[in-house]
């Protein structure tokens, strides 16, 4: 089976989680190739379709798999393949919106990283899904907390907590984030930002928690990887994230209120055993191994559908 992936490449790289679901779609047997969109805004995407219709004759793809609606929908204005589309949130929550529930129609399948947003989505058809995107579990993996600060030369007495994004990044809203942490004292508030997947799998394991204050998110992606390495969590109510703790121990799910966050971190800087939420991750089935498999799945219902008309 010959895929096309097609997303979004204007900071000179696929998302990781994007790269890292390719890797293991070619590990299921799959020929797999990209196209990356280059180009800010609907009239930057547009001028990407005489290229992925380039691409398209060049590759002879079974089927085209688009990350995000604006990039479903200028795959889609080819009809010689069938596309699917991942929508992961930013399109969804903002004026992305309009143009994605067009690459809804067009698509031959659409996948949901999340419930949420399929329900904000308002999109009800049989062609469409829920699947969260994975982790490569080989990558995010179980470090002893000493060994990771080592590695990174971090105070092995410091206390240490490890923010959800950059802290300039608004939608993550690092300010409710700093006066959570100014309420504890004592605590180094790391911002996750410009770091390669191995020395963030270190972070993740060096810190004594994870925090995520975001307004809104799909997933997100750093609170299922911060469990894949057994690291407490501590979250607002947003994305998936309530379902994905489920009732782990040593991941809390606060309110929107620096007091509640607070109590909440005190809580984790007292859990100082890895929790179970590797196993929690195993469980949900959210190893890329088992996502590229279900996305193969999808790959050939979508095919078999075609082919019968």
């Amino acid at each position: 089976m010959r895929i096309l992936i097609v997303a979004n490449h204007n900071t000179g790289g696929f998302s990781s989680f994007i790269t890292e679901q390719m890797e293991a779609l070619m590990k299921s047997g799959a020929d797999v190739e990209a196209y990356g969109i280059v180009g800010k805004g609907y009239k930057g995407y547009l001028r990407n379709i005489s290229g992925i219709k380039k691409k398209i004759r060049e590759f002879q793809p079974d089927l085209v798999h688009a990350h995000y609606g604006l990039s479903g929908l200028c795959a889609n204005l080819q009809r010689q393949v069938p596309v699917v589309t991942t929508y992961h949130g930013s399109e969804i929550h903002t004026w992305g919106l309009r143009l994605s529930k067009i690459c809804m129609q067009l698509s031959a399948y659409n996948i949901f990283v999340s419930k949420l947003l399929q329900e904000i989505s308002n999109y009800k058809k049989r062609n469409a899904c829920i699947l969260s995107c994975g982790l490569d579990l080989d990558v995010i993996k179980e470090i002893p907390r000493v060994q990771a600060r080592e590695a990174l030369g971090l105070d092995l007495n410091e206390k240490i907590g490890l923010f959800s994004s950059s802290f300039d990044n608004d939608i993550k809203n690092y300010p409710l984030a700093k006066a959570a942490i100014d309420r504890v004292k004592g605590i180094r508030l790391l911002e996750l930002k410009g770091y390669s997947r191995q020395e963030v799998n270190l972070l993740m394991n060096a810190c004594d928690f994870q925090l995520t204050t975001s307004f809104r998110e799909s997933g997100p992606l750093v609170v299922k990887e911060a469990m894949a390495c057994g690291t407490p969590v501590v979250s607002v109510d947003v994305g998936d994230v309530k379902e994905v703790i489920g009732d782990t121990e040593g991941c809390y799910i606060a309110e929107r209120d620096p007091d509640d966050i607070a109590a909440k971190i005190r809580l984790a800087l007292s859990f100082k055993d890895k929790t179970t939420g590797r196993q929690r991750i195993i469980n949900l089935g959210l190893d890329n191994s088992i996502v590229a498999k279900k996305l193969i799945a999808i790959y050939e219902e979508v095919l078999k559908r075609r082919a019968n008309g």
